[in-house]
């Protein structure tokens, strides 16, 4: 390993164990790198899943933060766009092959190369605590630094398929969910210009929602409700599955050709999908992987415009 410095973060040594504060080597810095003191950094379901191997194996010991801001302090000398003292903010994505179609085209997210800005290694076999400067973004003035860190994966996440999948003030778009995935949801669909019903389990987040713009919300075990609102919807978004998740009722209530985004990530495969609605209505299920870089850059100017915040 090509180690020039280390760093000090909380790591989690194993699967269900105590974090431990540790020195960690830092790769080698590079001329494509930069260098930043860490201001702030969020907590996101993800890190939990990851220092617990719900997604698959981790590669051990992991120091967990994705959604982290802070100050250049140092510049490799090729980075143009930035300047020692800048605050910028970085997400969970650190790297990509540069050489694909995907790449080329401005969809580095879904590079079959991507690195994560933990538990990836580089080429060299280095493991990822940070990432190349091309997945730094600049923080627009307008955002706080605590406000920017969930940008980088609750923003981009929930930005991205609304905009990649055509939402416009023509659309009327369902959010499942009010959490902090909802919450950026609700914002992003309005300041698109759409109609937007939220669904919950409860009473509970109706005046959250309200005070998001959200212009309508039902309660989803209310199955009277939701079989009103049958066919009437362009979008829908689950940013929650929960248990025994009412497919059938769900794609019910989607318009012909409709979108119905996926952006909740349970351990357990999803099951029970009806074939019927799929196949008679066109209903289209579909994935979502943050966001590229210019999908990145593109949030943040759109939030600080719009007044989004989480």
């Amino acid at each position: 390993m090509s180690i020039e410095n280390t760093f000090h973060g909380w790591a989690c040594p194993g699967k269900g164990q105590p974090l431990e504060w540790r020195e960690l080597p830092l790769k080698k810095f590079e001329d494509d790198d930069l260098e930043i003191s860490v201001t702030h950094c969020g907590i996101c379901g993800s890190d939990i899943h990851t220092m617990d191997s719900g997604w698959g194996p981790t590669d051990y010991p992991c120091v967990t933060g994705h959604e982290i801001v802070g100050v250049v302090t140092k510049l490799g000398k090729n980075v143009m766009s930035f300047s020692i003292g800048d605050r910028v903010g970085i997400g969970a994505q650190c790297g990509s092959c540069d050489d694909c179609k995907r790449c080329n085209n401005d969809q580095e997210n879904v590079c079959c190369q991507h690195l994560t800005t933990y538990n990836s290694r580089w080429k060299c076999g280095d493991k990822t605590f940070g990432g190349h400067s091309k997945f730094v973004f600049k923080i627009p003035d307008a955002l706080s630094s605590e406000a920017a860190t969930v940008f980088f994966c609750g923003g981009v996440t929930t930005y991205w398929p609304l905009k990649n999948h055509g939402v416009n003030e023509n659309s009327h778009v369902g959010i499942i969910g009010v959490g902090g995935l909802g919450h950026f949801a609700i914002q992003w669909a309005k300041a698109l210009g759409a109609y937007v019903t939220v669904f919950s389990r409860s009473d509970r987040e109706r005046e959250d929602a309200k005070l998001l713009g959200a212009d309508d919300y039902v309660i989803s075990t209310d199955e009277a409700a939701l079989r009103a609102r049958d066919g009437t919807f362009s979008h829908i978004m689950c940013t929650s599955f929960g248990d025994n998740f009412a497919w059938l009722l769900f794609l019910g209530l989607m318009e012909p050709n409709g979108t119905f985004i996926v952006i909740d990530y349970p351990e357990a495969p999803l099951t029970n999908i009806p074939a019927g609605p799929l196949i008679y209505r066109q209903i289209s299920i579909v994935g979502t992987a943050l966001g590229s870089p210019k999908t990145t850059r593109e949030m943040l100017d759109f939030a600080a415009e719009k007044g989004v915040k989480p």
